[in-house]
């Protein structure tokens, strides 16, 4: 990870999005250019993207001392989860993206992770 205190705010900011009540966080991953988050939404899509997207902007600029720059691109791309098999196979993918990068060997040794816990539980 090239700026590990941008990474540790998107994560402390997805955390805090279910720790609020906004979503049931089922998984994440942050990596160096892109984010998954697998999410049961409590507010609606639109209001939990613009949440976690402005917070995590506005505290990765100020960490990067830059003022009212973009962080984010526009775009965010979702799908319905629609059974079981597919939410286990989602949450793989997920947890899996740092080691099919060659990150990392296990799932569990990428600190930004939804993985990371899921090991120690």
């Amino acid at each position: 990870m090239g700026r590990p205190e941008i990474a540790k705010v998107v994560q402390q900011t997805i955390l805090r999005g279910g720790v609020l009540g906004h979503y049931v966080l089922r998984a994440y991953v942050v990596m160096s250019n892109h984010v998954h988050v697998l999410l049961d939404p409590i507010q609606s899509l639109a209001k939990v993207t613009r949440g976690v997207k402005g917070v995590s902007a506005r505290e990765a600029n100020k960490a990067l001392n830059r003022v009212g720059k973009r962080f984010w691109q526009d775009e965010s791309f979702d799908r319905g989860i629609r059974s079981l098999a597919e939410f286990e196979r989602v949450r793989a993918y997920i947890e899996n993206n740092p080691v099919k990068a060659g990150l990392v060997a296990k799932p569990e040794d990428w600190r930004w992770s939804s993985a990371v816990t899921r090991a120690s539980e």
